[in-house]
């Protein structure tokens, strides 16, 4: 169920590539709503990850619990200099090496990061996917995504706007659709705040492929 403090929708889904659908998603996001997507992976469901109220509305749509911290989608490694801070060297190197893919990195937070987006902690994590629509949207945003996938919490993650209509309808304003996304698992997460750094969830990046770049006790 819906918070009584949120409207009920009549969901738009429009085609992604549709005139003005890049547009009309920005002014959803800015309003501080929450808007679906195509990803490299599955369709995601993401808000203005600098606004915290937005964030809370995401967790509302999705049903997540709080206690779970929202990774940050980026439009390109450059963007972690805005959302993290002490970024070594080599998350450089394994940014340069990994994407945009499906590899997440966890790393100390920046200030301006919402402590709902982390769960009050001190870490996020953060990603560029390899999907253009998703950069597009950061950079008419200019701010990363709060992003997850496109289902309520426990559900399975949709591969079709069709799918997220069918989970989320009347919970969020607008599904762009792009059509069929590859489906696969959810990416690899290699926290660089610990010494060696540690893989806490393999994905599609394995660990033979991040210990030809990383320091990784296997």
């Amino acid at each position: 169920m819906n918070d009584d403090s949120d409207p009920v929708f009549e969901t738009l889904c429009v085609s992604a590539d549709a005139p003005g659908a890049l547009d009309r998603a920005v002014e959803v996001l800015e309003a501080g709503d929450v808007v679906a997507f195509p990803t490299d992976t599955v369709y995601g469901i993401g808000a203005h990850a600098l606004q915290p109220e937005a964030v809370e509305r995401l967790y509302r749509v999705k049903e997540r619990p709080g206690r779970v911290p929202i990774p940050l989608l980026l439009p390109d490694a450059a963007a972690m200099e805005e959302v993290c801070i002490d970024i070594s060297p080599l998350a450089w190197r394994v940014a340069e090496r990994f994407w945009p893919g499906g590899l997440s990195l966890v790393l100390h937070r920046a200030s301006v990061v919402p402590d709902v987006v982390t769960a009050g902690g001190p870490t996020v994590a953060v990603r560029v996917p390899a999907h253009p629509l998703v950069w597009a949207l950061c950079r008419r945003l200019g701010a990363p995504l709060a992003a997850t996938s496109a289902n309520r919490h426990g559900q399975e993650a949709p591969v079709t706007a069709g799918s997220v209509a069918a989970a989320l309808q009347g919970r969020l304003p607008l599904i762009l659709d792009g059509g069929p996304c590859p489906g696969g698992v959810a990416s690899t997460i290699l926290d660089l705040t610990v010494s060696p750094p540690a893989i806490l969830r393999l994905g599609p990046i394995s660990a033979e492929q991040l210990a030809a770049v990383v320091p990784l006790h296997l």
